[in-house]
C-alpha cells in the first residue's frame, strides 16, 4: 500500500512538471497536438500507477519522449510559419462583412447552431452586426463587430484617461511580499507604520493588501 502510494506521488509530480514545462494554457486554448500530448502522458502515468509490477521507468521513459516531442513541435510552430500552418493548422474566416461564408462551415465542419451560439455568447444576436467571425486554430470562435454596433470607448469621445496599470501585492495573508516591496521603493519600516497609522498594530492581522499605481493602498484585515 506504502509502495503504490509513492508512486502515485512520484508519477503525480513528474507529470505536473511536465505540463509546466509545455506552458501554461487552459485545456480550451491547446492546440490539437498539445492536447493529444496531454491525454496520453496521463494515459501512461495511469499504467504505473495502477500496476506495481510494472516500472517507474515504464512510464516516466515514454512521458519524456512525448515530453520532447511536445517540446519539438512547439520550436518548429515558432520559428517556421508552414510548419505551424501543418501541425496548427490556419484560422479559417466564417462570418465576413456580416455574411456567412457556408463553404468555410462544410471545410471545419461547424454548424450554424454553433456559430450562433458562439455569437450570443459575444452579446451578438445579428450576424449582420458581425464584420468578421474567425474560427481559430485552437477551437475557439473570435467575433469582431462591425465599427457602428462597438461601444463606445474613451478615445472615441477624445476623452482622456490616466494610466491604470497593475495593482502589486503587498501583503497576502499576514505575510510581506519583499519582492514587490522592492519595486515600489517603499520598506518594510515604512509599511509596518503606515498600518500602524491605521490601528493595526501586527502586520499578520493584515488578511490582503495592495497598492495601486496613484499610490492608493487597499487593504482588507482577517476576519473581516
Amino acid at each position: 500500500m506504502l509502495i503504490t502510494f509513492i508512486r502515485v506521488l512520484i508519477l503525480y509530480s513528474f507529470v505536473v512538471i511536465a505540463m509546466r514545462i509545455m506552458g501554461k494554457r487552459q485545456i480550451g486554448e491547446l492546440q490539437p497536438f498539445e492536447l493529444v500530448i496531454a491525454i496520453m502522458m496521463a494515459d501512461l502515468a495511469a499504467v504505473p500507477m495502477g500496476n506495481v509490477g510494472i516500472p517507474l521507468l515504464s512510464g516516466i521513459i515514454p512521458i519524456l519522449t512525448l515530453l520532447l516531442a511536445q517540446l519539438v513541435l512547439s520550436y518548429l510552430t515558432l520559428k517556421s510559419e508552414k510548419a505551424r500552418s501543418i501541425i496548427c493548422g490556419m484560422p479559417t474566416v466564417l462570418i465576413e462583412n456580416g455574411k456567412i461564408i457556408e463553404s468555410a462551415l462544410k471545410k471545419t465542419r461547424c454548424n450554424l447552431n454553433d456559430l450562433l451560439e458562439q455569437l450570443r455568447l459575444h452579446n451578438i444576436t445579428d450576424v449582420s452586426d458581425v464584420e468578421f467571425a474567425i474560427l481559430e486554430t485552437c477551437g475557439q470562435i473570435s467575433v469582431i463587430p462591425k465599427s457602428q454596433k462597438r461601444a463606445l470607448t474613451p478615445e472615441d469621445m477624445k476623452v482622456p484617461t490616466a494610466y491604470e496599470g497593475l495593482p502589486i501585492t503587498l501583503i497576502m495573508d499576514g505575510k510581506i511580499n519583499y519582492k514587490n516591496l522592492a519595486k515600489t521603493d517603499l520598506s518594510s519600516d515604512w509599511l509596518i507604520n503606515y498600518f500602524k497609522k491605521k490601528g493595526v498594530e501586527n502586520i499578520k492581522e493584515v488578511f490582503f493588501a495592495s497598492l495601486d499605481s496613484k499610490g492608493k493602498i487597499f487593504y482588507q484585515l482577517k476576519g473581516k
